[in-house]
C-alpha cells in the first residue's frame, strides 16, 4: 500500500485559509490523491465540541494552560480518531492547523513557552510530524483586519491585542527557518491570484517529487 502523506496549513488570522485550504483540496484530488480534508481544533465530535469551548466568548478568561491542553486533547483525539487511521489507508491529510499552530498561539502568543509544548507533542504525537507546512505569511494589521470585515463575531482569539499576533507571526517566521525542508511560506498579502498561483507551484512541485521517491 502507498504511504499516505500529512500536509498542514498554517496562518494567522485574516491570512486567508479558508480559501487556501480548497485550492489545495482540489488540486491534490486533480492529481489523484484520496484526501481527508480536515481542521484543527476539531475534526471529530470531541474536538468540535472543545473547539467550542477554545474559541466561544466567555465572561471568565480561560488560563493559557487550560487553552494548551484543551488543544492537545482535541489533537489526541483527531489523531485517533482520523489522521493516523487515513495514513495508515495510504490516504494524504490535508489539516487546517496542527501543531505548529500551538507552538505560535500558545508557545509564543500565550508566552507559555516551547519547552512545555514540545513536551504536550512528543506526548500526543510520539514521532508523527507533518510532512508538509504551508505557511500563509500576513502581517498582522492585515490579517485582523480582513477577519473584522468578514462581518460575522469576532473569536476568543480575534479580539486578542496586537502584540499577540505579532508573537504568533514571528514564532510561525522562526520555526519556517529552522526547518525549511517541511516549510513553504507564501506570501498572503498579495493578491488572491498571486497566492493562488503560488499555492498550485508549490503543491505541484511537491507532489512530483514525493512521485519520483
Amino acid at each position: 500500500m502507498a504511504s499516505g502523506r500529512f500536509i498542514t496549513l498554517e496562518g494567522i488570522e485574516g491570512a486567508g485559509k479558508s480559501t487556501a485550504i480548497e485550492i489545495l483540496f482540489d488540486c491534490l484530488r486533480d492529481a489523484g490523491r484520496t484526501v481527508l480534508r480536515t481542521r484543527e481544533p476539531g475534526g471529530t465530535a470531541l474536538g468540535e465540541s472543545i473547539r467550542g469551548l477554545l474559541l466561544g466568548q466567555s465572561e471568565e478568561p480561560m488560563a493559557a494552560r487550560t487553552e494548551a491542553l484543551l488543544m492537545f486533547a482535541a489533537r489526541a483525539e483527531h489523531l485517533e480518531k482520523r489522521i493516523r487511521p487515513a495514513l495508515a489507508r495510504g490516504d494524504w491529510v490535508l489539516c487546517d492547523r496542527f501543531t505548529d499552530a500551538s507552538y505560535a498561539y500558545q508557545g509564543a502568543g500565550r508566552e507559555l513557552g516551547y519547552e512545555a509544548i514540545a513536551t504536550l507533542e512528543q506526548w500526543v504525537q510520539g514521532s508523527l510530524r507533518p510532512d508538509l507546512t504551508i505557511l500563509l505569511d500576513l502581517a498582522p494589521d492585515q490579517g485582523l483586519a480582513r477577519a473584522a470585515g468578514r462581518g460575522h463575531q469576532p473569536d476568543r482569539f480575534e479580539t486578542e491585542q496586537p502584540a499577540f499576533f505579532r508573537r504568533i507571526r514571528q514564532a510561525y517566521l522562526d520555526r519556517a527557518a529552522q526547518d525549511p525542508g517541511r516549510y513553504r511560506v507564501i506570501d498572503a498579502g498579495q493578491p488572491l491570484s498571486d497566492v493562488k498561483a503560488d499555492l498550485l507551484a508549490t503543491m505541484h512541485t511537491w507532489i512530483t517529487r514525493q512521485a519520483s521517491r
